[in-house]
């Protein structure tokens, strides 16, 4: 059983110094109109040692016939009957900035009734993007990281062997084109946050020694104005905005997995004054049943009586005190002295919450 007991007062607190770090701009923020791009694709792998598709999948005998038709080769869907073949989804991100002949990494996975695609190869498939153009062609060796061996007495497996991976599997074929702004840069937050936002611009006008060039437009966005000796090297100065330190701010919030019993929690969460009570009460009833029988040659009767025994065991109970001059971690960190498990904590950092003791947002995943 757990008890919180909650006081409503709350002292004056001064807090310890920032625990925010402090990071390059670069790392936390991208150039808007700058991002990847997907890649989809559909193909056939070869080399399968009968852990490949069935007769039943029929979009894989289908897509084998065509491919030998277009080697002169008239095959009939009812003539394929080979097990050494898999029909599998191509997926891959292009980057931006990268040139024709780069390589790039593609995920395979199977879409048929294969049991592994374990040792096979990749023929020449072509990579479209959303407006169905071929950016890239991908072909090659699958590697699975892992096995499905089978035997009449079983069967033992590792990993996924029905999704493989492709290494630099696959060749840029067109590149995509992206023009920088000259006059003006939008920074995007990875994360959006107001005061991150406010100051990236501080920095980037102080740290550079520049007037007023950059202003934060909201939580996810900053623009700056390049400076007119940039306007040749634009590159030069997005180099130096990038590698500018500037302290991050983040939300208070404990995020919670209650499947596995995980905890994260930033340490700008806040709690006020809170006690916490901790124990386990455990009541056995125990019923049976007593005949009781009269004297002989009386006039009572033979009647059943019920007798119940009630025992109570309680351990001993533990309460810790948390002011509010103490962190999250503070708290956590002395219900685990108590005993508390992490489905314990789960549940009191939520009733803590729900009394509106814990200054930050709770997020269940």
């Amino acid at each position: 059983m757990i008890i919180m007991f909650l006081p409503i007062f709350v002292t004056n607190t001064i807090y310890a110094q920032n625990e925010d770090p402090i990071v390059k701009i670069g790392n936390i923020t991208r150039i808007r109109g700058i991002r990847d791009n997907q890649l989809v694709g559909y193909g056939i792998v070869v080399g399968l040692a009968g852990t490949g598709d069935s007769n039943r999948s029929q979009a894989t005998v289908q897509s084998v016939a065509n491919m030998m038709g277009s080697f002169s080769i008239d095959v009939t869907p009812d003539q394929i009957r080979s097990q050494n073949l898999a029909a599998v989804m191509l997926t891959a991100n292009l980057p931006p900035f990268v040139h024709s002949g780069d390589r790039i990494d593609v995920t395979v996975s199977s879409m048929g009734d294969a049991d592994s695609l374990q040792g096979g190869t990749l023929i020449m498939s072509p990579l479209r993007a959303a407006n169905n153009e071929v950016y890239a062609v991908a072909q090659g060796p699958i590697s699975i990281g892992g096995f499905n061996a089978q035997s009449g007495g079983g069967s033992v497996r590792q990993n996924h062997p029905t999704v493989g991976r492709m290494p630099n599997g696959a060749l840029v074929e067109k590149e995509l084109n992206f023009e920088l702004d000259k006059e003006e840069l939008r920074l995007l937050l990875q994360t959006p946050n107001f005061d991150t936002a406010n100051n990236i611009a501080n920095a980037i006008n102080e740290k550079l020694q520049y007037n007023n060039i950059a202003q934060a437009e909201d939580a996810g966005t900053v623009v700056i104005k390049v400076p007119e000796n940039y306007d040749d090297r634009v590159v030069d100065f997005i180099a130096q905005v990038n590698k500018t330190e500037v302290r991050t701010s983040m939300e208070a919030k404990v995020v919670i997995d209650e499947r596995t019993g995980t905890i994260v929690m930033s340490h700008n969460v806040r709690i006020s004054t809170v006690a916490v009570a901790h124990g386990n009460i455990t009541v056995t009833i125990k019923t049976s049943k007593e005949v009781s029988q009269p004297p002989s040659f009386s006039e009572g009767e033979t009647k059943v009586t019920t007798e119940s025994e009630i025992e109570v065991e309680e351990e001993e109970g533990n309460i810790v005190v948390i002011s509010n001059e103490n962190t999250i971690n503070d708290l956590v960190t002395a219900l685990n002295t108590i005993g508390a498990t992490p489905r314990d904590i789960i549940s009191i950092l939520q009733k803590i919450k729900a009394a509106g003791a814990l200054h930050g947002k709770i997020e269940l995943i």
